[in-house]
């Protein structure tokens, strides 16, 4: 085996299975993996500086594929579901071996990584791939350890990625020839049969999400962060479509990170070292930082070209909607280094409510705060995915239950005390419609949702009434600063109000549904902030 590039001093991949393979690159820059990139025929790079691959027949994830090692450490504390569905180790073991027969005798990329902003829960990641791109995410996605740190390095975790091995369900306990599957006691990830990235990071997210809760005491969070010019941190939990990049991207604070992080005793950091930001539709007016991070260094997945064949089209969507752009985060200006703030001062939980049932902003107490964070509610309108034409429900426990190894309520109880211990305000913004349904209100404006936002920042609305909603009990102001006041209480801005209440009563009847498989986990405390239904006449 040939070693080309910076390594740990004496390290090798035959500890893994892996003493065969024909080169192992270590730890190239990101001009390497470009280079080797456009060399293999894998890549364009484009007029923007950035390099544009595609992910082939996968170009998001594949849940159903995805499986979590079901033995004597996780077999009492996994939440088994349709998202961690149980794998057995014995196949596991037989895969792997399977794998590394596949990988031996080629070349492969190797990436020495950490993840956790905070020192005291940094874990290291050596990350093995197929192709040079894969390698270049996952540069883009981790935290990126010094030269001097290199040389000492010791992984902790391992990720092994080859998108072109193809599992044989009859072999080896797959669903189909594509595999996303976590041991937790080997502590390694392998992926195969998928070339989307985003198989990688949701991976190690997925480990964090059981490490840090389980053992550590850290409540892990799908959420983005950031730091107000007097220290004050703020986290933005949201489902895709709720906003929670652009609303988290304010000039006047400074960025954390967008999507994955931890809240200690006594901060919220980063496990991430870049940005996953999708593409659609991307332009410079709708999100500045994204647009112009996209540049050397940056990898584009997916995208569509003009004519020249260099110049990004991110309107096309002929390969996907779910394009998408990985960038290290100091291509953003405004961030924090580290990334890591204060204990939050003040949560948002964003949804986009196509019904234009929830208000605007309403104040949560703990017990609501958490029935909102197990429910995860959002919704789709027309347009957003294949086959759907008018408003969908959509409820992801934790804003991110794809990821949850454990049960949702565990999180949701850690967010109880941390919402205790920090004196922290919980906020519900609906970023969705208001005065009617999708079809009929229209979008709310995002200049009154960041002014609504401002306003709890800074303490705005700290001394104005609030009324209560007859249906969901949320606490709704009845002003904020540089909002329409009648728009405040979403009743008063539909003309037909029995219509209104309807669509109330009808909304509240699928959160109830929706709980339902998550009562014999909840305290009377966290069931009475249920919204009520009423009887129909």
């Amino acid at each position: 085996m040939t070693n080309i590039g910076t390594r740990p001093e004496g390290a090798t991949l035959a500890y893994l299975g892996l003493k065969h393979v024909s080169t192992a690159y270590w730890n190239m820059t990101p001009a390497e993996l470009v280079e080797e990139t456009i060399l293999l025929s894998q890549g364009t790079l484009t007029n923007t500086g950035a390099l544009a691959i595609d992910t082939g027949e996968f170009t998001g994830r594949s849940p159903k594929d995805k499986f979590i090692v079901k033995d004597a450490s996780t077999e009492n504390s996994v939440w088994w579901s349709q998202f961690n569905i149980p794998f057995d180790s014995d196949k596991f073991t037989r895969l792997y071996e399977r794998m590394c027969a596949y990988l031996n005798g080629r070349e492969v990329y190797v990436r020495d990584a950490y993840v956790c902003a905070d020192p005291r829960y940094r874990m290291n990641v050596r990350v093995v791939t197929e192709f040079p791109w894969s390698n270049m995410f996952a540069s883009n996605m981790f935290l990126r350890p010094t030269a001097e740190e290199l040389t000492t390095m010791i992984p902790e975790w391992h990720v092994i990625c080859a998108p072109e091995f193809m599992a044989d369900p009859e072999i080896d306990g797959t669903r189909q020839h594509n595999f996303a599957i976590i041991d937790f006691t080997k502590k390694m990830a392998i992926i195969g049969g998928t070339g989307y990235t985003g198989e990688i990071k949701k991976g190690i997210f997925t480990v964090l999400n059981y490490v840090l809760p389980h053992e550590k005491n850290v409540l892990s969070m799908h959420c983005s962060a950031n730091v107000g010019k007097e220290g004050d941190t703020a986290v933005f939990f949201g489902l895709s479509g709720t906003g929670k990049t652009t609303l988290s991207s304010d000039p006047n604070r400074r960025l954390i990170g967008d999507d994955e992080h931890g809240w200690t005793d006594t901060t919220v950091f980063n496990f991430e070292g870049g940005c996953y930001a999708k593409t659609i539709d991307l332009s410079r007016e709708k999100e500045p930082q994204i647009y112009d991070a996209i540049k050397f260094g940056a990898l584009l997945e997916n995208i569509g070209f003009e004519d020249d064949g260099v110049t990004p089209d991110y309107a096309d969507s002929a390969k996907t909607e779910n394009t998408r752009v990985s960038y290290p985060l100091e291509h953003i200006d405004n961030t924090m280094n580290p990334s890591v703030g204060g204990i939050p001062k003040n949560i948002f939980f964003l949804t986009c409510d196509a019904f234009g049932v929830l208000p605007p902003i309403s104040k949560l107490t703990k017990e609501q705060a958490m029935y909102q964070f197990i429910s995860g509610y959002t919704a789709k309108v027309a347009g957003t995915e294949a086959g759907i034409t008018e408003p969908t429900t959509t409820f992801s426990a934790c804003f991110g239950a794809p990821f949850l190894p454990l049960h949702p309520t565990a999180y949701a109880e850690m967010l109880g005390k941390k919402i205790d211990e920090s004196g922290a305000q919980v906020w519900l913004i609906n970023t969705g419609w208001s005065g009617g349904s999708y079809g009929v209100g229209s979008r709310m404006k995002l200049s009154f949702t960041r002014a609504m936002i401002t306003a709890a920042l800074e303490g705005k609305l700290n001394d104005v009434e609030f009324s209560t909603h007859e249906v969901f009990g949320l606490a709704m102001p009845t002003a904020c600063p540089e909002v329409p006041s009648d728009m405040l209480n979403p009743r008063n801005t539909w003309s037909d109000k029995h219509a209104y209440d309807a669509k109330a009563n009808e909304l509240a009847e699928k959160f109830v549904t929706n709980f339902e498989k998550f009562k014999d986990y909840a305290s009377e405390a966290l069931l009475s902030a249920s919204p009520k239904v009423k009887a129909k006449a």
